[in-house]
Formats: C-alpha cells, structure tokens, sequence
C-alpha cells in the first residue's frame, strides 16, 4: 500500500487563503488505511478548515466528498460534477490521485493535503514499514525477495558492506543489516549460488520514467 502523512493545517490553510469555495476530497483505498485521507479524514479536516477560518475572519466555503480510489478514472468521476461548483480541491489521495484529478479537472485547481511517504506494509496496527521504492527494476528474484535497494542506506547490489556488524546496520543497531537478512533467507531456502558472479549496475533511469506504461509493454 501507498503510505502518506496529513499535511499541517496550517500549511493547508495557506494554499486554500485565495479561495472562496473548497472542496476536500478524500480516498477511501491506501489513504483510510494509513489514517492520512480517508473519508473520516476528509470530514474532521474540513470541519477543522471551517473552524480555523471563521476564528481568523475569513469567509470561505468547505465542503467534502470522498471516493474509494483517486488513481482510478470509473471512481473518480462522481468528482468531476461535484468539483464543479468549487474554486479549489484538496486532494487527501496520494501523489497520484492528485495528478489524476488534475488532469480530470482541467478548469480547477487541486492541491496536495499529504504527502506521499513510501510504498509499504503493515507491521501492527498504525506502524507501516516502507518495502519498495518503485525503482521500476526489480531485482526481488535475485535477493529472495527481500529488497536492498528500499532497504538498504547505501542501495549495495552485491552483499552486506564493511560497516554491517553482528546482522546491524552501521547507522544503528536497531536496524537489521538487509544483506544479513537476505544472505540468512537464501541459506534457509538453498538458494545461495544465486548470489554467485557480478550483477551490471543498474539502470536508475528505470525508475525515472516513462510515464505511462501501456498494456502491451506489460505483457511483453
């Protein structure tokens, strides 16, 4: 799941101060989950927005309408009529909601209330642990499935670097070595030799673009 962070309100109150009438979006899928914007989360936000602008004088309209997936055309459209009275949306999706409403709604602004963290996985109840960096590479089949260049503090390809002590990272103890962990993985699985000669550098770009992959480029 994509995981995000609200943004404060007051920094949200400054991106809304131009606008009379708002519309707060929330998305019901990745967003409810982490507790950044979902459809609760839409409705205590504007409800916040409408407080703190009455305190400080300023006459402005909230209102919120959630859906169950911003990245996705067939639930957004509900949106394109409901924005249409408004001057302003503020997306609670991640990145991708936001760019998806934007290019939905080409006559009015939308703007970011989160910010888009990682791509991760729940650990416990509120605690999300990042897993992938979307580099647009992946290597998961050659690591046994366990991701160093999410996680480990130097991106290493090639197995654990001189500052890995006792399975720790050398940044804090508290922080497995990934290497470690993959090497211990492939021993318990028999998989060793895959480890066995030099891997090429990888191609960074990959994960840079392009920005659209299309169904055949999938299924290649």
């Amino acid at each position: 799941m994509i995981v995000a962070e609200a943004k404060s309100l007051g920094k949200i109150k400054e991106m809304l101060a131009s606008h009379k009438r708002v519309l707060v979006s929330g998305c019901n899928t990745c967003m409810a989950v982490c507790f950044a914007g979902g459809e609760k989360e839409a409705a205590v936000l504007a409800a916040s927005l409408r407080m703190a602008f009455k305190i400080d004088g300023v006459d402005i309209e909230i209102k919120e309408m959630s859906v169950q997936r911003q990245c996705e055309k067939e639930f957004t459209e509900p949106l394109k009529g409901g924005a249409a009275d408004f001057d302003a949306v503020l997306s609670l999706g991640c990145g991708a909601g936001v760019n998806a409403l934007a290019d939905m709604l080409t006559d009015t602004i939308v703007y970011p209330g989160v910010d888009t963290k990682f791509i991760g996985i729940t650990e416990s109840e509120g605690v999300w642990a990042s897993r992938c960096s979307a580099c647009g590479e992946c290597i998961l089949d050659q690591t046994a499935g366990i991701c160093p260049i999410n996680r480990c503090a130097k991106n290493i390809l090639h197995g654990p670097c001189g500052g890995s002590q006792g399975g720790s990272c050398e940044i804090s103890r508290d922080i497995p070595c990934v290497w470690q962990l993959i090497i211990d993985r492939m021993k318990r699985l028999g998989i060793m030799d895959k480890l066995g000669g030099i891997r090429p550098l990888k191609d960074w770009s990959a994960g840079l673009n392009p920005s659209k992959v299309t169904k055949d480029e999938r299924d290649k």
